[in-house]
């Protein structure tokens, strides 16, 4: 599998419009390996996919501050058209609609994040539950995985340690991960 976009790694283009943390439509572009053109033809053409709060539509002033402040922007100033920003379920929802193979890599990545996520969540449920101190054990260690796993996946097991703690109200929950970057 190629290189997998990862959305942690996003955060130097990430900009804050009125209050919610945005990426800009061509930002996005580059991102997903596509022309600009085609992210605003992939929300024309898919206007119920695109619900309020996944992307803002920026103001004529906004787009002048962008030009000002950030030099990446410096060729909307002479554009007649506004950009789009895309709130975080707006990115997710359209590595749904482009057909690049990096695109497609960023919609897989997505789903595998959100999968471990829902295994965690479970296996937090299932562990104040559990009395059985052996399955706790076994649920915790998976757990303490999927946690390296969603914070970082180029970890891997071995030599140094990292304790990771979680407090869940009833249930606190801690546990060592052994690892070393990968080569």
């Amino acid at each position: 599998m190629s290189d997998i976009v990862k959305i942690e790694n996003l955060e130097k283009v990430i900009l804050e419009v009125r209050g919610v943390r945005v990426l800009i439509d061509s930002d996005v572009a580059q991102i997903y390996g596509v022309e600009t053109r085609d992210i605003n033809k992939a929300v024309t053409n898919n206007p119920d996919k695109f619900p309020s709060g996944y992307i803002v539509e920026l103001t004529k002033t906004e787009k002048s501050e962008l030009v000002e402040n950030f030099h990446r922007f410096e060729k909307l100033k002479h554009s007649t058209v506004n950009p789009k920003a895309f709130t975080e379920k707006g990115l997710y929802m359209l590595a749904t609609i482009l057909k690049s193979p990096v695109a497609t890599q960023a919609t897989i990545s997505i789903i595998e994040t959100f999968t471990k996520i829902r295994e965690l969540s479970r296996n937090v449920k299932e562990l104040s539950t559990i009395q059985d101190k052996a399955q706790q054990k076994t649920l915790m260690q998976r757990s303490g995985e999927l946690i390296a796993e969603i914070l970082d996946d180029d970890l891997q097991t071995s030599g140094a340690e990292t304790s990771i703690e979680l407090n869940f109200a009833v249930l606190k929950f801690k546990h060592t991960v052994k690892k070393k970057r990968a080569k």
